[in-house]
């Protein structure tokens, strides 16, 4: 939150998401750990950072590295599921890495269910790639591909034909849930906000991104991650209970007296 609630700033509108650029980290770690508390380590004199879930099954960590992937989500073996993780690469905008932790850590989600991460890509008019297994976005800059019929998936963005933007991979036993929500986020046609004095944007081209310019205050933009962590802290609350007859009141129905 600004010191000076007055301050205005500069926000980028970005459409596709796919072209956004990385964002906000604090848009995945700060809900993980306030919303759904995932515990918070910091790596001294480094900039990585590592959340674990409560129950110690799944690890997030962001280790920012020119020559690596910066995300990577770590989930240990289950009775019934191997383990399985998920890396992201730099400029992978944090609205679909958000979607991935949102669906591990929804505690109503029906993990008996496999839907098919391709059925929305199909939805948004996605193609066949001329790889085998893949499709490619209606622009022709984003692609999604599962080798062979392997249970591994890869997900690469690139620009001018040939300079990859970000790539994501999902191993082999990662549920197929949290690709659907990963490719869900993809097909989303909503704009995606980035601060424009901290944006490096991936392409400027206007062939192949939106962008609007709005002036706002500082403050409405730290709320939206605010509204996100309350949202998010909202699934893990109990239900809340009837309220009790007050003394000498008659009992509610279907009661004795």
């Amino acid at each position: 939150m600004s010191r000076f609630p007055d301050e205005r700033i500069v926000v980028d509108y970005v459409a596709p998401r796919h072209l956004a650029g990385g964002g906000d980290p604090t848009w995945i770690t700060v809900p993980l750990h306030r919303a759904c508390g995932w515990s918070l380590e910091h790596e001294p004199l480094t900039p990585d950072v590592v959340l674990t879930s409560p129950d110690q099954t799944a690890l997030l960590r962001l280790e920012p590295d020119p020559d690596a992937q910066w995300w990577t989500l770590h989930h240990a073996p289950e009775p019934a599921t191997p383990a399985w993780y998920a890396s992201f690469g730099a400029r992978t905008p944090v609205e679909f890495i958000a979607a991935v932790t949102d669906a591990l850590t929804d505690p109503a989600a029906d993990t008996a269910t496999a839907p098919d991460p391709y059925d929305v890509l199909r939805q948004a008019n996605w193609t066949p790639a001329g790889t085998r297994n893949g499709l490619v976005s209606p622009d022709g800059t984003a692609f999604l591909q599962r080798p062979d019929e392997a249970s591994v998936w890869f997900a690469t963005v690139m620009v001018n034909g040939s300079r990859i933007v970000w790539h994501a991979h999902f191993s082999e036993h990662t549920p197929s849930r949290l690709i659907a929500a990963f490719t869900a986020s993809l097909t989303d046609p909503t704009p995606v906000a980035r601060v424009i004095d901290t944006w490096r944007p991936p392409t400027l081209n206007p062939r192949l991104v939106t962008r609007t310019q709005v002036g706002m205050r500082a403050a409405l933009v730290a709320f939206a991650l605010d509204d996100r962590v309350h949202t998010l802290s909202a699934r893990h609350a109990p239900p809340a209970s009837p309220p009790s007859a007050p003394p000498g009141q008659p009992p509610g129905p279907g009661r004795s007296r």
